[in-house]
């Protein structure tokens, strides 16, 4: 069909030279060029325009321009949402840009804006499903579900990572995603569903158990899994099974100990501080609409940048709030001790995450503060009456294990879980 009519002719003439020159183009170039062909050829070149559109905004010279990189990425979606929706690639088209957009608003802090676009590319999703275009009903719903869990909607926020997890063995086989399920258990602990959300996890342990026996995962993921079990358990009230899942994971460490793990394996220590964070999530303060907190259950990578930004920006106000703490519970450790022990994890959580996005050399920097935890939390075992204490002890020392283990110091973690065990159990 010929959109020509109205369109200065020169410079379609242009566009198509400069697209047939045998130079390398600039994004900028290629914008410049499709902006116009897409008023002549829409079927031909409004994917390319929005695809150009979105490579430009992330060229290099607008890197502190974060106005005009959203004003590009704005437009990508208005060019993709142009593309007729039979047409094969659509879905596809809208998302990626619909995608840079959101992306864009919330990291200028425009929520509601930003909701409304994931709430967009949930129903792109759908439709694209339902025109053959994507594999799964809750295509294009991942961001979605993540600040529904930003602004406290647990319960929505689960029924879409259900979703993702029932999806994931749909063709037939027995694979469980790790990440999917993580995210659906988070969301189901967060909505009230304890009972819901341990059975949730049960599935993702067989997995994990079986691949280990074939030698597909790593002892420490299943040392980490099984040992997050075990605290939801306790916080279920469940201690028996709590404790046989500790047992489980001590039998792991110890095979660490003894001869490492049975293969090698890249980088890991982003399943630990997922749930690292994730088991720290009753101390922090619940999301709301206008007040965000992090989706636990998710690697940061995948948080809204405010969120990410608002979370990371809290670090020096912890550090001052523990330094306090310090001192008040030198004069009355009974009265201030409790609160110094749940402080310092805060913060010792939030250092995790610094230092795992920085590098996987995380011994040094992060050894001082999981040792003071275990520090603080004998002090507070030690006086009169502290039945509490030695609970906060034999955390203190599993969260110490699992640092250790992320640090590949197996001995040191094993024996740090036998001693939780024993305060534990």
């Amino acid at each position: 069909m010929d959109f020509s009519t109205g369109v200065d002719q020169d410079a379609v003439l242009r566009a198509r030279t400069m697209l047939l020159g045998s130079g390398r183009l600039t994004a900028r170039q290629k914008v410049a060029a499709y902006r116009v062909l897409a008023e002549v050829s829409p079927l031909s070149y409004l994917p390319k325009l929005s695809e150009a559109l979105i490579a430009h905004g992330y060229d290099e010279e607008f890197r502190d321009r974060p106005q005009e990189r959203l004003a590009l990425h704005e437009e990508a979606a208005v060019a993709a949402r142009r593309i007729a929706p039979a047409e094969p690639g659509r879905t596809k088209a809208l998302l990626d840009a619909l995608g840079a957009y959101e992306h864009g608003l919330y990291s200028a802090g425009r929520r509601t804006e930003g909701l409304a676009v994931c709430e967009e590319m949930a129903a792109a999703g759908r439709l694209g499903f339902e025109l053959g275009q994507v594999p799964s009903p809750v295509y294009g719903h991942t961001r979605l579900a993540v600040v529904l869990a930003e602004e406290g909607r647990h319960r929505e926020a689960a029924e879409i990572c259900e979703g993702f997890v029932r999806g994931s063995g749909s063709d037939g086989d027995d694979d469980v995603s790790f990440w999917s399920t993580v995210a659906w258990v988070a969301e189901l602990e967060a909505a009230g569903l304890r009972d819901a959300a341990l059975d949730a996890l049960v599935p993702l342990l067989d997995f994990l158990r079986r691949r280990l026996d074939e030698d597909h995962t790593s002892l420490a993921i299943v040392t980490w899994t099984l040992v997050r079990h075990s605290q939801m358990l306790d916080e279920g009230g469940r201690p028996a099974e709590a404790a046989e899942a500790r047992r489980e994971a001590l039998t792991l460490l110890a095979e660490l100990d003894l001869t490492g793990e049975r293969q090698s394996w890249s980088n890991i220590q982003t399943w630990w501080t997922t749930l690292y964070l994730l088991s720290g999530r009753a101390l922090e303060p619940s999301g709301a609409p206008g007040a965000p907190a992090p989706p636990y259950g998710r690697h940061v990578m995948h948080w809204s940048p405010d969120v990410s930004r608002a979370y990371a920006a809290e670090l020096p106000g912890l550090e001052a709030e523990v330094a306090a703490l310090t001192e008040a519970a030198a004069a009355e450790p009974g009265r201030h001790l409790p609160a110094l022990v749940a402080a310092h994890r805060r913060l010792t959580v939030r250092a995790a995450l610094r230092w795992e996005r920085r590098t996987h050399r995380i011994l040094k920097p992060l050894r001082p503060l999981f040792a003071e935890g275990v520090t603080l939390a004998r002090r507070l075992a030690a006086l009169p009456g502290a039945q509490r204490g030695e609970e906060a002890l034999g955390r203190a020392l599993a969260d110490r294990s699992m640092f250790l283990l992320a640090a590949l110091q197996y001995g040191e973690a094993y024996d740090d879980f036998r001693e939780a065990v024993a305060l534990l159990d």
